[in-house]
């Protein structure tokens, strides 16, 4: 199941209408079961997001889907936060986890390693420093996630 860009769009622009943000919409199978998992955020603020948050979103989704999405076979919709340990995609998601630890795995070497721990301090267009004074730059980036120490 993939989703079509200008769906998207459109979920991003219901999703706002509610006072939410779009984290990331993912498509994935668990147990032979297709899954729609939208991830929504709040204002920096507020940052957590209630179950009841999630059900009001998914109520407000599902009509959309129904209408945009008719020839697709079934599929679960999910509606959730991203979580304390998160998926950091883009250049938004990287602003929004200054502050945070985060793990990174790079494509190439970077001082000899490939996999780097460490909170974020800063990010630009182009690269992301960590406190120990590594910068990574963006498009070496192969995963990279926020992480939690207990």
């Amino acid at each position: 199941m993939t989703i079509l860009p200008n769906l998207e769009d459109k979920i991003k622009v219901l999703v706002e209408s509610l006072g939410f943000d779009l984290y990331d919409v993912l498509t994935l199978k668990e147990n032979e079961n297709q899954i729609l998992r939208i991830c929504i955020t709040k204002n920096m603020e507020s940052k957590s997001v209630s179950l009841d948050d999630c059900q009001e979103v998914s109520l407000a989704l599902s009509p959309l889907l129904d209408v945009e999405m008719p020839d697709f076979e079934k599929y679960y919709l999910e509606v959730s936060s991203p979580g304390i340990e998160r998926v950091l995609k883009t250049l938004a998601h990287y602003k929004g986890a200054i502050n945070e630890l985060i793990k990174v795995k790079t494509l190439q070497e970077i001082a000899g390693k490939k996999e780097f721990k460490g909170k974020l301090v800063s990010v630009s267009e182009s690269v992301l420093v960590l406190e120990n004074g590594v910068e990574i730059p963006l498009n070496a980036i192969k995963k990279a996630q926020t992480y939690f120490e207990w």
